[in-house]
């Protein structure tokens, strides 16, 4: 009997990536990796906020576009003094 939550059979489970690195989750946000917690990833939006949990195999490194797009909403939200 197999469990659903485990990797398949001769998969590896994802390596944890660096804290900070940014990756985008299935429905396309993208947040910094925060750490990682019974199996689950936790993830932050870079211009601050609540973090949310992602299972591992339903995130993915961000896309060049997608990094761009967080980052200029990062410096967006610095110039207007929401983040210091």
């Amino acid at each position: 009997m197999s469990d659903e939550t485990s990797p398949a059979e001769g998969q590896e489970p994802p390596q944890l990536p660096a804290p900070g690195t940014l990756l985008a989750d299935a429905r396309d946000r993208v947040g910094e990796f925060r750490g990682e917690w019974c199996g689950v990833w936790s993830l932050r939006p870079v211009t601050g906020g609540v973090e949310w949990t992602v299972n591992p195999e339903d995130v993915q490194p961000a896309s060049p576009r997608q990094r761009l797009r967080a980052e200029t909403a990062r410096a967006n939200a610095r110039s207007r003094g929401e983040l210091l």
